[in-house]
């Protein structure tokens, strides 16, 4: 009697327990979502326009020379030396190209590429330029040069007025990557204009591409390159090529034609 006098306790303990256990689920499956109360502030509009001006930094001032240089560029070519160059193949101090009585210089033609002393990386490069006057060849053989950006990267100089070649080689191509989105090329007497922005590439520590150069091109006041990235150099035959480097140098390229410069300046970004 003792034991069953034990038992019975616990057995309706155990159902009470069970009873009590189905009844909070129960519960729990019926109680309804808390609604969010969180009120929305709302800034008040802003009816003073001065709360609205930024006062710093403040631009610097930039001024123009006579030729329209402006006051924070680099001028790289001003008509009279070519003391900012030097060869690109050998280690005499000056470029060997031509200066002519009217402030430009012309490619002299097997000297090879000339190259400036000082190095660049992001950049707004300004270049004038005219094709030989006297009209030779065809396709790549008129009036052809080029202009490499870090020494890499080459933005194609050729005559393009009146003459077919392939489109990614004519003037204002990313040569053999980027199309230029038209051809903006005045007739051979006259000079040709280019502007160009430029980002270099990002490589990592271990010499990895992270990010590509950008570059955007003006002929002549009109876009024809708009912030084209650079798949890598510019090769003649064959894929580009991305190994790591740093900041170069501006290239103009001697392809065996009289191809003449005027007016070279860069500001560093």
């Amino acid at each position: 009697m003792i034991k069953k006098t034990f038992i019975l306790p616990a057995l309706a303990a155990g159902l009470l327990i069970s009873c009590n256990t189905s009844e909070e689920k129960k519960t729990d499956e019926t109680t309804a979502p808390v609604k969010d109360t969180t009120m929305v502030v709302e800034e008040a509009p802003i009816t003073d326009p001065k709360e609205t001006e930024v006062w710093e930094p403040e631009p610097a001032v930039v001024s123009f020379s006579e030729k329209g240089v402006p006051s924070d560029a680099v001028v790289l070519f001003n008509g009279e030396n070519l003391d900012a160059w030097k060869s690109a193949t050998d280690s005499i101090v000056n470029a060997p190209w031509q200066i002519n009585k009217d402030g430009s210089m012309t490619v002299v033609g097997g000297t090879g590429d000339i190259q400036t002393k000082e190095s660049f990386g992001d950049m707004q490069l300004h270049v004038e330029w005219q094709a030989p006057q006297v009209v030779e060849g065809e396709g790549q053989g008129r009036g052809n040069s080029g202009i490499f950006l870090q020494g890499l990267y080459e933005v194609q100089v050729l005559n393009s007025f009146e003459n077919r070649t392939y489109s990614n080689g004519q003037a204002t191509a990313i040569y053999k990557q980027s199309i230029p989105l038209v051809n903006a090329t005045k007739p051979t007497k006259e000079w040709q204009t280019y502007d160009i922005i430029y980002h270099q590439p990002v490589f990592d520590v271990d010499g990895n591409k992270t990010q590509a150069a950008t570059v955007t091109v003006l002929h002549n006041g009109v876009l024809v390159q708009d912030n084209v990235e650079i798949q890598g150099t510019t090769e003649y035959i064959g894929k580009p090529k991305n190994e790591a480097h740093g900041e170069g140098p501006i290239k103009l390229q001697d392809h065996g034609n009289p191809v003449s410069f005027r007016n070279i300046w860069v500001r560093k970004l």
